[in-house]
């Protein structure tokens, strides 16, 4: 049998995009920082998002049905941090530019870009929730450089500008 830490070491090594991911409602705006996101098919463009069970903004997203994933540029390490810390909601979503698209969940104006989805299904494993979400708008911005997590710390990819 796999021990939960051994399995906890192993994914370290595994690099994944860095998200904030939020949803709106009559209850407020929610969000968390997320690395379990991943395409499932492009026909229709499907998203899989996995959440803590545990996570005190589950039950939000879960009523509200609906989520944006932001995938984040280099320059949001501190958005990151901020959205998977014990910080009220509120002040969570002061620390950067918010607009909607279609569904009316937060989208970051600057992320590298943003998924606007419906949650379509709900499937619980374990500890999480995975929803798999219909992508309904998609924005894309300029930035050049992505935010991955690779052994515990956050690195820099993508192009560099060189003036």
């Amino acid at each position: 049998m796999i021990k939960a830490a051994d399995f906890r070491n192993a994914m370290s090594l595994l690099t994944s995009a860095v998200n904030v991911v939020t949803t709106a409602g009559p209850s407020g705006r929610y969000g968390f920082t997320a690395s379990a996101v991943c395409s499932v098919t492009d026909t229709p463009p499907t998203l899989l998002v996995c959440m803590n069970q545990a996570s005190s903004s589950h039950a939000h997203f879960v009523e509200n049905k609906i989520l944006t994933v932001n995938v984040l540029g280099a320059q949001y390490e501190h958005l990151s941090k901020a959205f998977s810390s014990k910080m009220s909601s509120e002040q969570r979503f002061e620390l950067g530019s918010w607009t909607v698209l279609e569904t009316g969940a937060p989208v970051l104006e600057e992320a590298l870009v943003s998924f606007d989805c419906e949650i379509e299904q709900i499937q619980e494993v374990g500890t999480h929730s995975i929803f798999m979400c219909r992508v309904v708008a998609i924005q894309q911005s300029q930035q050049e450089q992505g935010l991955v997590y690779f052994n515990r710390a956050y690195h820099h990819v993508g192009e560099v500008e060189i003036a």
